[in-house]
């Protein structure tokens, strides 16, 4: 795999509708996922073809099998890339990764679902987008804030907002595991779960 190729990193499968296909985990070199949210999900056609292309190692199948007029193989479940693909070292400031980074919870009440985004330092008072006075927050919170300083507006944060590390938001992502996860990938996941004895 290209490093380089900028769809390599981004073409994940995201529909959870698609988890039920026969998605393939796509772990690298050191047997890592390449992500953990979202989890590094190929569909099985595009871990078919890096295998025809000898880009991964299969480490695991489902049953099912594809054909072609010459072949059959079993749809990979779990691929290893060959080549090691080194983790990003910058950390894109996303509405993403913003959610992640606050673990997709109000970072003034703690609520979690509807979330929209708030300048700690609001914009009209000389506040920048950034990281460090950017965070998730309910709409209810939001509103209460308005262009407000925080101190007015009768709300604190849970946690000062900064920069997260690439390799922690990455942890991060493994506090959020998928509603769909394949008997096969267990050995490679390691989720925040209590482990039976």
């Amino acid at each position: 795999m290209d490093e380089q190729d900028p769809e390599f990193r981004t073409e994940f499968v995201r529909d959870p509708l698609k988890l039920k296909q026969h998605p393939a985990l796509v772990l690298n070199a050191d047997y890592r996922p390449l992500s953990y949210y979202p989890l590094s999900l190929w569909p099985w056609q595009d871990a078919v073809k890096a295998a025809w292309l000898d880009r991964v190692d299969i480490v695991a199948e489902y049953d099912q099998v594809v054909c072609s007029p010459s072949t059959q193989i079993k749809i990979p479940s779990v691929v290893v890339l060959k080549d090691y693909v080194k983790p990003q070292k910058r950390v894109a400031f996303t509405r993403f990764n913003l959610f992640l980074r606050d673990e997709f919870c109000c970072q003034y009440c703690g609520a979690k679902g509807d979330l929209t985004f708030d300048h700690v330092i609001p914009r009209a008072r000389g506040g920048v987008t950034s990281w460090q006075n950017v965070v998730a927050a309910c709409s209810k919170c939001n509103l209460r804030k308005g262009a407000r300083a925080l101190h007015q507006s009768g709300l604190s944060l849970r946690k000062p907002p900064r920069q997260p590390a690439s390799e922690e938001l990455r942890n991060m992502g493994r506090k959020f595991p998928p509603n769909y996860l394949h008997h096969s990938w267990m050995d490679f996941l390691y989720w925040d779960a209590e482990l039976q004895p």
